[in-house]
């Protein structure tokens, strides 16, 4: 688990550039190969008002993560092959009674609405797994953008099953 609050997917946030995802993913990758399996939800972050992003342009963002996953084959000196990839699409924000959270999330209500649209049809393009979390919660109950303990209860067990569906022994994965 590499979890990082403000995390985005490929932007250089302007108050700390540790957050690039893309910058991060390939040496996180190599820590710890083999890998079967890279798991990533990110893109709420990329809904921040000072990025000015469109729904669109976030996919195309996680699209750099998956094509560095992908290609994550071998370490140094191994022939491991390239782990499998899933893509979770973040659930939608929901209204933040935080008004310094309401104004850096400047409309990224709306756009985190047609995230999981758009990751879907990433992953249908690239061939890989996708879960939209908005199918099993929402962000309403702390502060419009987190999640409770129970929605991470909830969201473990949908990714649970995801996971042993695309790793099952014998099976093709669907993709989807």
């Amino acid at each position: 688990e590499e979890g990082l609050s403000a995390r985005t997917t490929c932007l250089d946030d302007p108050n700390d550039p540790r957050l690039n995802g893309a910058n991060y993913l390939p040496s996180a990758i190599a820590s710890h190969l083999p890998l079967d399996l890279v798991i990533v939800m990110l893109g709420t972050n990329d809904t921040k008002s000072y990025f000015r992003r469109t729904p669109y342009e976030i996919a195309n963002g996680m699209a750099k993560l998956v094509g560095q996953i992908l290609t994550s084959a071998g370490g140094i000196g191994t022939p491991y092959p390239a782990p499998k990839a899933l893509v979770i699409a973040p659930p939608p924000l929901t209204p933040m009674p935080d008004p310094w959270f309401e104004g850096m999330f400047g409309g990224g209500h709306e756009k985190s609405r047609d995230l999981a649209r758009q990751y879907k049809a990433m992953a249908d393009f690239m061939k890989i797994d996708f879960l939209n979390a908005g199918d099993y919660l929402t962000t309403d109950g702390v502060d419009g953008i987190h999640f409770t303990a129970g929605n991470n209860a909830d969201l473990g067990r949908a990714v649970a099953d995801k996971v042993k569906s695309i790793l099952e022994p014998g099976k093709v994965s669907t993709a989807a």
